[in-house]
């Protein structure tokens, strides 16, 4: 066998053998990962979906419940139609706004509505999404990134109406992340999670609403 075959087969074993070392080690965090003991965690009641509306009525967002995916977009309009708003912000009550694409079936005409799908820009007033799944302990919506949810369509609106299905409300952060897990097989680039309208008290100790992101959250919990 030739010196030059040598270093070669030597090269290729060496790799081998990393790639080896590698997926033990991947196997081992994994497993240390999953054999992590939780902390203490507050007791929390049988029924979460309840949990959850408190929690998020408790964080400044606004709830309702609705029975049939078909109903999202009435709700919408009514939600919109009961907005009492300042003068100096009245524009922000707008029949105009855009959806995620797994929204964009929806019939949004029959209910008043011109929602379009795609991405928002400054200009919109209203955005409409899913979530990926909540959390009952601290009335938080977890939204991640991906190709058909762009996560600008959640930050920038003044009015963020969040759609959320009645069974992805898990107890508490540790079992939203497990949920990712198991679903994805690996986190996103972005996981949001949201409690309440974008706030700051960074003036005078004075909390304002609306500061770096929507004014008001809304969400439609579907049964």
């Amino acid at each position: 066998m030739s010196a030059e075959r040598e270093a070669i087969l030597g090269r290729v074993r060496a790799a081998l053998g990393k790639r080896e070392r590698d997926a033990k080690a991947a196997a081992d965090a994994q497993a240390t990962i999953a054999a992590h003991a939780q902390g203490p965690r507050p007791r929390l009641p049988s029924d979460l979906v309840q949990r959850f509306l408190q929690r998020a009525t408790d964080m400044e967002s606004t709830v309702e419940r609705i029975a049939d995916r078909s109903e999202i977009p009435a709700a919408v309009a009514r939600y919109l139609d009961a907005l009492e708003l300042p003068e100096v912000l009245a524009q922000q009550k707008s029949h105009r706004g855009v959806c995620w694409p797994e929204l964009g079936d929806l019939d949004w005409t029959g209910a008043g509505l011109e929602i379009e799908v795609r991405p928002t820009t400054g200009g919109d007033r209203l955005g409409i999404t899913g979530a990926f799944c909540a959390i009952a302990e601290t009335g938080t919506l977890v939204i991640l990134s991906g190709a058909d949810t762009p996560t600008a369509t959640t930050l920038l609106p003044d009015t963020h109406i969040a759609v959320l299905r009645a069974g992805r409300v898990v107890a508490g952060m540790e079992e939203a992340f497990a949920l990712i897990r198991h679903e994805l097989g690996r986190l996103p680039r972005a996981v949001n999670m949201i409690s309440g309208p974008s706030r700051t008290g960074d003036i005078e100790q004075t909390i304002v609403l609306g500061a770096h992101g929507p004014y008001r959250v809304h969400i439609l919990v579907v049964a």
